[in-house]
């Protein structure tokens, strides 16, 4: 691997989901609305801040490639690349941390579920945003965390710093 010196981490929760169908398997479940909303909403606060992923590690959730397919539409500088990995549905933070380690590039997009996002967000930052709903991670919530690193195998929890914390929920 190419010695990157600098990680950036953008861990994102799924956004709001549709649960009008209860036959629905949890994992087929669409966004709503409100969901495609806040996940364009989140596109553009990305871009405009210069949080442009190169790669984007994504659940094999219906939910979370939605969420994705909402935040491209922003205009990033680069395109990533999208990575579909099933390991990270209901993923414990340990099974997060080591999917994160198999990332080549300095700047990755991390999208998944809770209650595993939200355990996985509060071990990563040195210090954790002073936001009083951080460690419920809700829907669409996304952290951004720098990690001094040559590579995203050398990651450890407790070692990043925090960038950004933002939560937007669509209703608007």
């Amino acid at each position: 691997m190419t010695p990157l010196g600098h990680c950036r981490l953008i861990l994102t929760r799924h956004a709001k989901s549709d649960w009008d169908d209860p036959t629905l398997p949890d994992h087929d479940r669409p966004l709503n609305g409100r969901g495609r909303r806040s996940a364009r909403a989140l596109g553009d606060w990305l871009a405009s801040r210069g949080y442009d992923p190169e790669e984007v590690l994504c659940s094999s959730a219906l939910r979370t490639r939605q969420t994705w397919d909402c935040v491209a539409q922003a205009v990033f500088e680069t395109r990533p690349d999208l990575r579909i990995e099933p390991a990270l549905y209901q993923a414990a933070p340990e099974t997060m941390l080591q999917v994160l380690r198999t990332a080549t590039v300095p700047t990755v997009m991390m999208i998944g579920h809770n209650p595993g996002i939200a355990a996985f967000a509060a071990m990563l930052p040195a210090r954790p945003p002073l936001d009083p709903q951080f460690r419920s991670y809700p829907t669409a919530a996304t952290l951004v965390v720098d990690f001094q690193a040559d590579s995203w195998a050398e990651i450890e929890p407790g070692q990043g710093s925090l960038r950004d914390f933002v939560r937007l929920d669509g209703r608007s």
